[in-house]
């Protein structure tokens, strides 16, 4: 990942950081079974399909959990200590942006504990709303970590590619004070070179004169001893 794409997602990040959330909670009824039932309702910035998860998630911690076109029955709920025979009901439903969340019961069904039950179902949907909260800055929470550990990854890349680079130069420099070293011996050793080469002809011309002359003698004492009688 680039510098600039990791600096996108951090650019990003404050809208998420400042994000808070208030669980409001309304008294609702809406139609169960074609009877309508009494409840609560809270409403969440989510789809309905991760609300309805969410909500089949939750309930299973309070009973046992029967879904049927898009209603959610919870038999032998547990509610603050107490387990009811009677059932709850939870849904769900699209409402632009938001989703709404509802928990409530049949009253008639309930009689005498319904409202003894109604402050538990406030309650209840309201600790939805929290825990489903949670649940979505836990996964902000782990996309930061995500995101975290690819820059420091991408940091340490950085750092082991800026210490290889330094070596390199430093390589570089020492074989270049070495070249230099080496191109100025060769100058030096050039002229001398030179120098000596230039000797070695003026040497060779001054052989071969005393060769000329040492040749000249030697003949001029054969000549003298062939004349000797």
């Amino acid at each position: 990942m680039s510098p600039k794409k990791l600096f996108l997602i951090f650019f990003l990040f404050p809208s998420a950081i400042t994000y808070s959330q208030s669980i409001n909670v309304k008294k609702q009824t809406t139609r169960i079974n074609s009877e309508i039932a009494d409840g609560y309702e809270i409403m969440l910035e989510a789809t309905e399909e991760e609300v309805q998860n969410s909500l089949s998630k939750f309930l299973k911690s309070v009973g046992k959990v029967r879904e049927s076109e898009g209603v959610l029955a919870i038999s032998e709920p547990l509610i603050s200590g107490k387990k009811f025979t009677n059932a709850l009901y939870s849904t769900s439903r699209q409402m632009g942006k938001l989703t709404s969340a509802w928990i409530g019961i049949h009253k008639k069904d309930w009689g005498d504990e319904a409202s003894g039950v109604e402050k538990d179902l406030e309650k209840l949907i309201r600790d939805f709303g929290v825990s489903f909260h949670r649940d979505k800055i836990q996964k902000q929470i782990d996309e930061s970590v995500r995101a975290l550990q690819t820059v420091e990854k991408q940091q340490q890349r950085l750092i082991n590619q800026n210490k290889d680079l330094t070596n390199r130069i430093e390589g570089n420099k020492r074989e270049k004070i070495q070249l230099e070293k080496s191109l100025v011996n060769n100058k030096v050793e050039f002229e001398t070179l030179t120098k000596k080469l230039e000797e070695n002809k003026n040497d060779q011309d001054s052989v071969a004169i005393a060769t000329d002359q040492i040749k000249k003698v030697v003949e001029m004492h054969k000549e003298r001893q062939r004349r000797v009688n």
